[in-house]
């Protein structure tokens, strides 16, 4: 089978105005970016407010291995199928990240015949929103240091300036860095840093806003300092707010693409889920749920990362109620979760399956604890044997879910049929009944507590008492109604990423909190996490470059 790049160049594209019009979308509704990506303009998707909302389906996953889930692959592979059986459906993804492209993980449109398109552009600067994002991330920046060499009228803290810059790269010397050196015309020397794009706090405000009007009175609330007296300041009082809104008035804007099937897919924002909310933007779910019938969503790495942040803070902050859950797994990553070694997936090994299946018995209990029913899709490989695939069935049937086959890699929306029909037939049977894990109310210190006893399933939260005294503060200013964001690896239920599997009575150490009032949640930071990537000792730059044609090769 060709390779996912090549696969990509030979798809027959339509013009993007025609996948428009599959959703209703008059052309001049369209904000064009070439022939087969646009921008769907505000003024419209105003006028869809009163139109009822579809079925809303997320897709989530086991914990990710180096064998690879393909979580974004079943999501547009599940649309097509949808499409195929009959129902008007759009896939809602997020932005992939040029640190990954270029470092280890790779792109996030897809793969095989299961993809969206144009691939290249979509991983690499696509309509320029990230470009956006970090632009008005790195103004605020400029602003409060200009405000500290200009006399600090605001009376800001040097040594508690909270707000660091970033970049949509991956840079580990870029961590922790001493600024404004040089001498008095550069300012004043402090501490200070940088993290990845995806894990700014406007990105996290992009996806959250619901209008530019919301994204503006977000942006002004953002936390940047503290005073010696430890009180606040925003980026509204440094009348920053209104200018990082004219740099994101148009990447508010949501995206719209086709997959390799010319079915239409939303593709905005790009938190990560192990440091962010890990969800596409809530503009772009809401205008498709008023479009179509069934939209497909996915949020990022396993269900115990990115599920529970899209039930506890995407869900619960914009009104959504999904209706069925889809979680993805693989022969391969069950057997690395089984213990077995990455060289030795290629053969047969059921006990090593039904082992991992381990993982994936604690994510379909985690996700059944927020009220939503769940089907198992086993993301089909060429070198999967049918024992392996019955042990995944059999496991699945015991813990009172479904496993459905799916080779959408192999066959695009024909291979997803048979889920798409279970799918309709949980979305349809009205048996959802979603809550959020806890509410408003408990303190933030108790929020951690439940995420981490309920989802990762640890004995305690250790937090010296420097953090636990912050979340205090926050509380008695008014922010202990917040939602927990927890930064952790992905990797694993604990945070430690060499433990697979489903492990118990572990700890989850809280290293620092952080408040993103503009976003509305307090992230938890835990164990060695890092919101700013390194590259590995091979990255995949090293392979990427143009072909005699011109052509990008070594991107995937």
């Amino acid at each position: 089978m060709s390779s996912d790049i090549e696969i990509a160049r030979a798809a027959k594209m339509q013009p993007i105005a025609d996948i428009g019009e599959q959703l209703g979308i008059p052309e001049d509704a369209l904000i064009p970016f070439g022939r087969t990506k646009a921008k769907i303009g505000s003024d419209f998707l105003r006028s869809l407010a009163d139109r009822p909302d579809g079925k809303l389906v997320l897709v989530t996953a086991i914990s990710p291995t180096p064998a690879g889930e393909g979580k974004t692959t079943t999501t547009v592979g599940l649309g097509d199928g949808l499409n195929r059986i009959g129902k008007k459906t759009a896939v809602c993804l997020r932005e992939p990240s040029l640190g990954p492209c270029f470092g280890m993980k790779g792109g996030a449109a897809g793969g095989g015949k299961a993809q969206v398109v144009p691939m290249e552009d979509i991983n690499l600067h696509f309509t320029g929103d990230f470009h956006a994002i970090t632009s008005a991330h790195n103004l605020l920046s400029a602003l409060i240091d200009n405000h500290i060499y200009w006399g600090n009228a605001l009376e800001i803290d040097t040594r508690r300036v909270t707000w660091r810059r970033v970049m949509d790269m991956n840079d580990r010397a870029l961590r922790t860095i001493v600024s404004s050196l040089g001498g008095v015309s550069n300012g004043f020397p402090r501490e200070a840093g940088f993290d990845i794009t995806v894990a700014s706090e406007i990105m996290a405000i992009l996806c959250l806003s619901t209008s530019l009007e919301d994204l503006q009175d977000r942006l002004g609330n953002i936390i940047v300092a503290y005073r010696r007296d430890k009180s606040a300041i925003t980026a509204r009082e440094l009348e920053a707010d209104g200018a990082m809104t004219v740099l994101l008035k148009e990447a508010i804007q949501p995206n719209l693409v086709q997959t390799l099937e010319n079915n239409p897919a939303f593709v905005h924002g790009g938190p990560f889920a192990n440091i962010a909310h890990g969800c596409n933007s809530v503009m772009a779910t809401r205008s498709a749920l008023k479009l179509a019938d069934y939209v497909v969503t996915e949020a990022g790495f396993g269900a115990d990362l990115g599920a529970e942040k899209f039930f506890d803070i995407k869900c619960r902050k914009a009104g959504l109620s999904p209706k069925a859950v889809v979680i993805v797994a693989t022969v391969r990553a069950l057997k690395m979760n089984g213990g077995v070694a990455k060289e030795d997936l290629g053969s047969e090994n059921v006990d090593a399956v039904t082992k991992g299946c381990a993982n994936l018995g604690r994510h379909i209990e985690n996700v059944k604890q927020f009220g939503v029913p769940a089907v198992v899709a086993i993301n089909h490989f060429t070198a999967d044997t049918d024992a392996e695939v019955a042990a995944i069935k059999a496991y699945c049937a015991n813990h009172g879910t479904d496993a459905v086959l799916a080779t959408h890699w192999a066959d695009g929306g024909a291979g997803t049929e048979t889920l798409a029909h279970k799918v309709v037939e949980l979305a349809e049977s009205d048996t959802a009944q979603f809550a959020p894990l806890y509410n408003d109310e408990l303190p933030l210190f108790e929020k951690i507590e439940q995420i981490a006893k309920r989802i990762y399933r640890a004995d305690e939260v250790l937090a010296d008492k420097s953090v636990r005294d912050q979340l205090r503060r926050w509380e008695a200013d008014g922010f202990g109604h917040l939602p927990v964001c927890m930064a952790k690896t992905q990797y694993s239920f604990s945070t430690d990423p060499a433990l697979r599997g489903a492990p118990t009575g572990h700890s989850v150490p809280v290293r620092e909190v952080r408040l993103s009032a503009g976003a509305g949640f307090v992230v938890a930071i835990c164990g060695e996490i890092m919101t700013m990537p390194g590259l590995p000792s091979v990255p995949s730059a090293n392979h990427i470059g143009l072909d005699d044609n011109g052509q990008i090769e070594g991107l995937f």
